[in-house]
């Protein structure tokens, strides 16, 4: 590959001189897709698509196998719970606006259907409306103590995973959680990871049972 040379047609402009290891780059890469571009090399009369010669076809190959590993990461199913329901559905309640919109978007990506509130008042409604999988709770509210809501959920919603995640985690505080029906507690500040193992591991303990 080094050591050909292409003249490459893109459209109407016609870019001279690539040599084999630019070309193979910029397909790898995707900068150029099949269909794309027309190239010309000594020993063919005429111009082809890249595509056709001999020497690139593993090149797209490869990028269409790249593509198609990257959407299946993307769109894999949610984990199951109990082996036989699938968190799907989760309902963030935090009164950190951006918080929220940074978690609906990335679980949003990994397959999840999210939805966020900011209060308690609206977090009954949210809860009666999605009955969800699981929700990550904060606890300092603007109109309550989050805590309060907890026994709400799980006598509305039994099968509802509660995770509380708050900045206030005393070892008390934790303890009241577990006993009014969390399944754990997650300390603030967290990252995206965290979420993400969270639930992950709730996967892992309900099919364990």
């Amino acid at each position: 590959m080094k050591g050909l040379k292409y003249d490459i047609r893109r459209g109407a402009d016609t870019y001279r001189a690539i040599w084999g290891s630019r070309l193979a780059k910029w397909i790898t890469t995707g900068k150029i897709k099949t269909g794309e571009i027309v190239v010309w090399r000594s020993g063919l009369s005429g111009w082809r698509r890249a595509e056709e010669l001999e020497e690139l076809i593993p090149l797209f190959r490869e990028q269409e196998k790249r593509l198609k590993e990257t959407e299946i990461r993307e769109h894999k199913p949610a984990p199951k719970v109990n082996g036989k329901k699938q968190i799907r559905k989760i309902l963030l309640i935090d009164d950190e606006k951006d918080l929220c919109w940074l978690l609906t978007d990335v679980l949003n990506k990994k397959g999840y259907n999210v939805t966020s509130v900011n209060s308690r008042k609206t977090a009954l409604t949210a809860l009666v409306k999605e009955n969800p999988d699981m929700v990550i709770l904060d606890l300092k509210l603007p109109d309550g103590d989050g805590m309060n809501i907890i026994p709400k959920i799980k006598k509305n919603n039994a099968d509802t995973v509660i995770c509380v995640a708050s900045a206030y985690g005393s070892i008390k505080k934790k303890e009241e959680a577990k006993q009014k029906g969390a399944f754990n507690f997650i300390d603030k500040p967290f990252t995206v990871t965290d979420i993400l193992k969270n639930i992950v591991s709730v996967s892992n303990l309900q099919q364990g049972n």
